[in-house]
């Protein structure tokens, strides 16, 4: 009996490991191409709207990634699909160092995006099938602290590199994953739960009667969370310039925004399983509000440095949250392709916020007009995380 706790424990602490060190890498590749922006237009002399192109292409490869990475998970294998992803996402990201021209540049991006895309959606998985129901939440949070932690460490790069070493993000995050990949296939477990050639279930599944009210709030809410997140990722450095700070000031903002996000994965996965859903939801919500409104109304640098710590806690930690959530609400069958799906969604969300953001930008909201319009959709996010958490909170009294 021991010794049967005592290996399971292990098995679960080397998942949690190594998927946490791909998410590291995950989170480093997604800041990469804004890390490396001015070096990049700098390299190939592009306008702001080539480089919005190399943006949107890695953002646009997220969804097709996250999508066909979930559904062959639940055929294939959790293991076989992420060091395939992880394989995709590093090649690419040293083609990107090594592209010659503009077009190359995309294709590399959008490739890397897809590498990216299909990786999550099997880290999530792999760890809270690795975990079970009683530690899921926690577990899938220390693994997802590695996306924020690999952010920052993007954004350390970028202190270090001038513009002549643009390459330099994306060596790191070519070179380290496809070091990573012999590593997985030695010691990274196989999920237990997940047994080769088990028939996988439908896509259509996801929207039958057992499914189709927890698909559909799953869906709203990771498509509202992501689309603020990537709006403060995308706009915030320039929405502070615009309120009078320096580009180096509004670096520190990000940097401590990443901090947060760490912060905030870990405590409010810790909070997951312990806290009634109707306060979770609030503290995740309100939080993020709060912050919003902050980081709108904030006049000095001070002030602004802990409205970004706060809103990385509460939006990328509420982020966090919800990865957890979605796999306990689909069988083994189906859960890769559910997360994978809800994923992809949250990615339309992702691509929705800049575009948010920019057209509130070009009627003169301003900042605050920009936050204040998220917050519609941060409400409804709200709602349907307690009407979920109320929902599994039964089940599992049941």
């Amino acid at each position: 009996m021991t010794t049967t706790t005592s290996g399971s424990a292990s098995r679960l602490m080397l998942t949690i490991g190594l998927c946490f060190m791909v998410a590291l890498m995950e989170g480093l590749d997604l800041q990469a191409a804004g890390i490396a922006a001015a070096g990049m237009a700098h390299a190939f002399a592009l306008d702001n709207m080539q480089m919005g192109w190399i943006f949107s292409a890695g953002i646009l490869g997220l969804l097709p990634g996250a999508l066909v990475g979930g559904i062959l998970a639940d055929r294939h294998g959790r293991k076989r699909l992420l060091i395939a992803a992880v394989t995709l996402f590093g090649l690419f990201s040293i083609a990107t160092a090594l592209a010659g021209s503009f077009p190359m540049l995309l294709l590399a991006r959008l490739m890397t995006g897809m590498g990216l895309g299909a990786a999550l959606p099997n880290l999530i998985a792999l760890t809270s099938e690795a975990a079970g129901p009683r530690f899921r939440g926690t577990a899938v949070s220390l693994m997802y602290c590695g996306v924020p932690v690999g952010a920052a460490l993007a954004a350390v790069l970028g202190f270090w590199g001038e513009t002549s070493a643009w390459q330099t993000v994306f060596w790191v995050g070519g070179v380290v994953p496809l070091l990573l990949v012999p590593m997985l296939l030695r010691w990274l477990p196989e999920s237990a739960v997940f047994r080769a050639g088990m028939q996988s279930a439908p896509l259509r599944t996801l929207l039958a009667p057992e499914n189709a009210s927890a698909t559909l709030l799953l869906w709203l809410c990771y498509f509202f969370t992501l689309l603020v997140v990537y709006m403060l990722i995308n706009w915030l450095p320039m929405l502070l310039i615009g309120q009078g700070f320096r580009a180096g000031q509004a670096a520190g903002v990000m940097f401590v925004l990443q901090l947060g996000a760490a912060c905030g994965t870990l405590l409010l996965g810790a909070l997951l399983d312990k806290l009634s859903p109707l306060l979770m939801s609030l503290l995740i919500y309100c939080g993020m509000l709060a912050s919003l409104l902050a980081l709108g109304c904030a006049s000095s640098f001070p002030a602004m440095l802990l409205s970004g710590f706060v809103a990385g806690l509460f939006a990328t930690g509420g982020q966090s949250v919800l990865y957890a959530l979605a796999p306990l609400f689909y069988r083994t069958e189906i859960r890769a392709t559910g997360v994978g799906t809800a994923v992809a969604v949250g990615r339309l969300g992702a691509m929705s916020g800049p575009l948010l953001a920019g057209k509130m930008l070009a009627l003169g909201a301003g900042t605050v007009g920009v936050m204040a319009a998220a917050a519609p959709g941060i409400l409804l996010a709200g709602v349907a995380v307690f009407w979920l958490m109320n929902r599994q909170r039964r089940q599992s009294i049941a």
